[in-house]
């Protein structure tokens, strides 16, 4: 009974970090991402960080965005943006809004 509980809350598990991990999938945010001055409007995936000292990014939006250590979201993530927050990311390269 146990081994087919656990077997079943893993597949579960499984199943619900394919759906939120999905690429491409049509949801955006809802509200404003502004990276470096740049307004985004209802912003969704990856916006790099440009060559300002340090950059900054304010999540006007109703999700967590995510900042990465490296350009294009890859390398991993160091910082996460509360809706409402501003973040100034030191020697991070891109952020990505799911």
């Amino acid at each position: 009974m146990m081994r087919r509980t656990t077997t079943a809350l893993g597949a579960v598990a499984a199943a619900a970090a394919l759906a939120f991990a999905a690429p491409g999938t049509a949801y955006a945010a809802h509200g404003f991402l502004i990276v470096d001055g740049t307004v985004h409007h209802d912003p969704g995936g990856c916006y790099p960080l440009g060559d300002y000292a340090p950059p900054v990014v304010t999540n006007g939006t109703d999700s967590v965005v995510a900042v990465w250590s490296g350009t294009f979201c890859t390398g991993r993530v160091e910082w996460l943006i509360g809706p409402g927050e501003t973040y100034r990311p030191n020697g991070n390269r891109s952020v990505f809004v799911p």
